[in-house]
């Protein structure tokens, strides 16, 4: 039973590694696109809202579950 990790590590790296090694080499081989720096930025802009909003709800629902819970919340 020891080497079994060993055996499934290893083929877990040469799954991952194959496959990311072809991601890049798809996205590499796609060429440059033209992009509008300013649809660009409002993207990003968007991603990054909803990124926050995303972390925000998160943090409001792990401290309504914790006090629901009985946790102690206060700092020392």
């Amino acid at each position: 039973m020891d080497w079994f990790p060993i055996v499934a590590g290893t083929f877990k790296v040469l799954a991952l590694g194959t496959g990311m090694f072809f991601a890049i080499k798809w996205h590499y081989d796609q060429g440059p696109k033209e992009m509008d720096k300013r649809a660009l930025l409002r993207a990003g802009g968007k991603v990054a809202a909803v990124f926050m909003l995303s972390l925000l709800g998160l943090v409001l629902v792990t401290f309504v579950l914790a006090r629901r819970l009985g946790l102690d919340l206060t700092f020392p």
